[in-house]
């Protein structure tokens, strides 16, 4: 996939298939409207391409930051295993928000990326305050010559699928209801940092260790079953959210951490790359009397880990055929 990104100045010398969002969460509604742009990439032979914006509009314009259920990394890795060409991450510059409807279109989809089809859902908006929908779209096929489709949202039962729907079940703690609605495990994505070097000659349990960004949506703090995705190959594991409030710091205040406990696996992780996906909230996080205590909870909630995942079958199986960079070590 080529990343376009920090650049108004691009050019796809290709015939494209685009499509326009935040993309927050590969969640069904967004499978769906993918799933027919490679169709349309198939027939036709088209390119299939993005667009979005590197920051959420609304960020800007409404002057606060609002949290994401995948980062702007996760996003990419999401489109790229999907098949996606081109990702336009483009710059949202005052320029960009003052940008008509219809220059839009005729400068940036049909004469920057070559846009010859469109797949959006019905509330689609793009331009200055969102004036251009998908009556716009219609209208202006005529005069650019492209095809327009408008696909129907998938719903659950009576409700649409959005990005917005995910993070209700998220803040709920409704883990498997999430999963259900993006049609996989809720992950983070991220490099695995050094912590404090309790985990294996203190605790007795080696872990991988990540610090999420600011802007990453996360569940309530507490203990998850987990699949963690490794060069390629899933493993189970069980992972804590949270501050880890049981252990002491030098300056009494621990950062909001991931941390895995991984199954059946010894290397070196330090420095690369996993994904963290939460298949079941197992408790909420708490404060131990010590760590005796926290040990012999730990382990509690290994053997219910490993239970839980008995009883999947086929959970840690059909891992996507990504390559990681073998770039780093791990032990804890």
């Amino acid at each position: 996939m080529i990343n376009i990104e920090k650049t108004r100045n691009f050019q796809i010398d290709e015939p494209t298939v685009v499509t326009i969002g935040k993309f927050d969460g590969r969640h069904l509604g967004h499978q769906k409207l993918i799933g027919r742009m490679m169709e349309i990439k198939e027939t036709y032979g088209y390119k299939a391409a993005v667009f979005t914006f590197s920051v959420a509009p609304a960020d800007l314009v409404q002057g606060k930051s609002h949290t994401v259920i995948t980062t702007n990394q996760e996003r990419r890795n999401n489109l790229q295993k999907i098949g996606i060409d081109y990702l336009v991450e483009y710059p949202f510059t005052k320029e960009a928000a003052h940008m008509e409807a219809e220059r839009f279109v005729k400068e940036i989809l049909v004469d920057r990326m070559g846009m010859r089809a469109i797949v959006v859902g019905p509330d689609c908006g793009f331009g200055y305050k969102r004036s251009g929908n998908a009556a716009l779209l219609e209208k202006l096929s005529g005069v650019y010559g492209y095809h327009l489709e408008v696909i129907e949202k998938r719903k659950d039962e009576d409700r649409d699928i959005s990005s917005s729907y995910v993070r209700e079940e998220l803040d709920k703690g409704e883990i498997e209801k999430a999963n259900a609605l993006l049609g996989e495990p809720y992950y983070i994505h991220g490099q695995v940092v050094h912590g404090n070097h309790i985990g294996e000659p203190i605790l007795g349990f080696p872990t991988a260790n990540l610090l999420p960004p600011g802007e990453k949506h996360l569940p309530p703090f507490g203990v998850y079953v987990s699949r963690v995705l490794i060069d390629g190959q899933f493993y189970g594991g069980i992972t804590n959210i949270g501050r880890k409030p049981t252990i002491k710091t030098k300056d009494g205040v621990s950062p909001v951490g991931v941390e895995t406990f991984i199954f059946d696996y010894e290397g070196d992780l330090y420095g690369r790359e996993i994904e963290v996906g939460l298949l079941h909230y197992v408790r909420p996080e708490r404060k131990m009397a010590g760590l005796e205590e926290l040990k012999e909870q730990i382990a509690r909630d290994k053997d219910f880990g490993r239970a839980f995942l008995a009883g999947k079958e086929g959970i840690l199986e059909n891992a996507p055929s990504v390559t990681r960079e073998k770039n780093g070590g791990w032990r804890a």
